[in-house]
């Protein structure tokens, strides 16, 4: 049995929360979020609390109420608080500019990369170099940090290129360079 499947989603009065069989929509300040999960859970509303559990007893029903119960929290927790990531830019000649729902990046490539920001992503930009990824859904706040930085991840010689801050290995381990005998 899952320990976290087992505790109960607490709802904020700001949240609305519609259930309907399996299909949950979570309204709140900072957006709207909906998912469908597979009928191998259960999911109930009694008065501002949800639960979740298995809907029959299989190993796949066990194993999914806890990813279910988690996911649901997460997206509570998303309209009513939001997800936040940022990125940074090293690397003379680097930046990012908004260009309406675009952002443009200069990377130091022949041409500027074009990235289309999705619907219910906000990005902000300080300084020219510093991104902040801002939004209610956790997984697509981290799938744009993710496709932004995919473009130039940080390079071991010079460190530069696109980093998450406060990711593990925030200092980029850096090589030494070739060595002249």
């Amino acid at each position: 049995m899952s320990r976290i499947g087992k505790q109960p989603v607490e709802i904020p009065e700001e949240v609305k929360v519609d259930l309907k069989d399996t299909t949950i929509s979570v309204d709140g300040p900072k957006g709207k979020i909906a998912k469908t999960f597979v009928p191998a859970v259960k999911i109930e509303k009694k008065g501002n609390t949800i639960f979740v559990s298995p809907a029959e007893d299989s190993r796949f029903s066990r194993a999914m109420y806890g990813t279910a119960r988690s996911i649901i929290a997460g997206m509570v927790r998303g309209a009513f608080v939001g997800y936040v990531k940022e990125l940074e830019i090293q690397g003379v000649g680097f930046k990012a500019t908004l260009k309406g729902k675009q952002l443009v990046l200069s990377l130091g490539f022949s041409h500027p990369i074009l990235y289309d920001i999705p619907e219910n992503i906000k990005v902000t930009i300080v300084d020219g170099t510093k991104l902040k990824v801002e939004g209610a859904d956790k997984q697509l706040v981290g799938q744009v940090t993710a496709d932004i930085r995919a473009y130039y991840p940080p390079e071991p010689y010079k460190g530069k290129g696109v980093r998450i801050v406060g990711e593990f290995a925030e200092r980029v381990r850096r090589k030494e360079g070739k060595a002249v005998a």
